[in-house]
């Protein structure tokens, strides 16, 4: 009886940038480059052989096209976290950094690494249209926080500061009336925002990112929802040492910022607010405190996205006194 034989695989680094595109295949020394366009990628991949692994870093934007084109193609692309990828070039020791040499850490680096790698899915198009609206407004809001800074050293500018602001203020309502839309769209989009909103501290902008969260997430716990938020507590310990727990930081850092505001705003609620004053009691700093309740805000925000409920303040005060 004869057995098939699995092929072996050809791993495949592309180092992205927003015009073109550096390819290395693992264990050759060989680096192509390709225009960062969907007709020469697309003609590129049609040479490669079945079965191939693509791995790249996440750039933002600029990786999409690739990563989509080569998921179409029957590809297992992998979408690999920069620090990852970072920390990986420095345990091998690369000395040095350029694309072609990041082309061919990527391709060492899923070569050894893919078998604890979890492939890349491609969002669906109301998921990827609110992630972008998300990440545009944050970046308003982080110049919008620079110019206030800016001009506080000088009160003679308020008033010039106050019309340069007012246009801005404007966009701002406008993208998040489009970021409402963009939710509404997902699956079951609008009643999901609504019970994730029935929680005290979370508004419309941390619901958003928390549905698509969640529905990226599909089956996954609690925990797995916490630790793709990088506000999951990572252990430093050693022998009989134990060291200071510090954030993984892990995942997108905008929805971490969404979240800790939302905490803010939930500790001043009379749903929360004897929470977060039970953490500063057991002698946490302020900001340690608001970030227990921001992973408190997420499991409960997946409990009732997974039960199809609206928050009950009650069963809140219930176990709170249990």
């Amino acid at each position: 009886m004869k057995h098939s034989i699995e092929k072996p695989k050809v791993f495949f680094g592309a180092d992205v940038a927003s015009r073109h595109i550096d390819i290395a295949c693992h264990g050759s020394q060989q680096v192509r480059r390709i225009a960062n366009d969907a007709e020469p990628l697309a003609a590129w991949l049609k040479t490669l052989p079945e079965g191939a692994v693509l791995a790249m870093e996440a750039t933002g934007r600029y990786h999409l096209r690739l990563a989509r084109l080569a998921h179409e193609r029957g590809l297992r692309v992998y979408v690999l976290n920069p620090r990852d990828v970072k920390h990986y070039a420095r345990g091998v020791g690369q000395r040095g950094k350029t694309d072609r040499l990041d082309a061919r850490l990527l391709a060492r680096y899923v070569e050894r690494e893919h078998a604890e790698l979890h492939a890349w899915q491609p969002p669906s198009a109301p998921a990827q249209r609110l992630g972008e609206l998300l990440h545009r407004r944050a970046a308003l809001v982080r110049h919008k926080t620079a110019l206030r800074q800016s001009f506080a050293e000088d009160a003679s500018l308020a008033e010039l500061l106050g019309q340069m602001l007012a246009p801005l203020q404007q966009v701002l309502k406008a993208l998040e009336a489009q970021i409402a839309r963009a939710a509404a769209e997902l699956p079951d989009g609008a009643a999901a925002l609504e019970r994730i909103t029935s929680v005290p501290g979370l508004g419309l902008l941390s619901a958003a990112a928390l549905l698509k969260l969640f529905q990226r997430l599909s089956g996954a716990g609690a925990d797995a929802a916490v630790a793709f938020t990088g506000l999951d507590p990572r252990p430093m310990d050693s022998g009989d040492k134990h060291g200071v727990r510090r954030l993984s930081k892990r995942g997108d850092p905008e929805l971490r910022r969404l979240l800790f505001n939302a905490a803010m705003a939930a500790s001043r609620t009379a749903a929360w607010r004897a929470e977060y004053e039970r953490h500063r009691a057991k002698g946490l700093a302020r900001t340690a405190a608001l970030v227990a309740l921001a992973r408190k805000l997420v499991r409960v925000a997946l409990a009732l996205f997974k039960t199809q409920t609206l928050f009950d303040p009650r069963r809140q005060q219930q176990a709170l006194a249990a």
